[in-house]
């Protein structure tokens, strides 16, 4: 079965993925932002979410972590939760 490892960072507005994304752009530490913004208990491991399979996840998020490209950081995607900025580590 396919497993993947992937870090997000989960914030409540789309505008405040979107200034997140920015500056990860601009070469800001993925981790760092996680640990300040993150809405996620995750946060407190840089966002890390550890391996999982296909179905773990919501599908929105399933659809990034196993369909788009590794190493990238994809969103704002929104779920139930809020607004995620995803990142996929590897896949098997």
């Amino acid at each position: 079965m396919a497993k993947a490892c992937a870090r997000h960072i989960l914030v409540k507005t789309k505008e405040e993925a979107e200034r997140l994304k920015k500056q990860l752009a601009g070469g800001a530490d993925f981790a760092n932002l996680a640990k300040k913004h993150s809405q996620c208990p995750s946060a407190k491991k840089g966002g890390d979410l550890g391996e999982f399979s296909p179905g773990k996840m919501l599908k929105a998020f399933d659809n990034v972590v196993f369909k788009k490209a590794l190493l990238t950081v994809h969103g704002p995607v929104k779920t139930k939760f809020g607004y995620h900025l995803i990142e996929t580590i590897y896949r098997t």
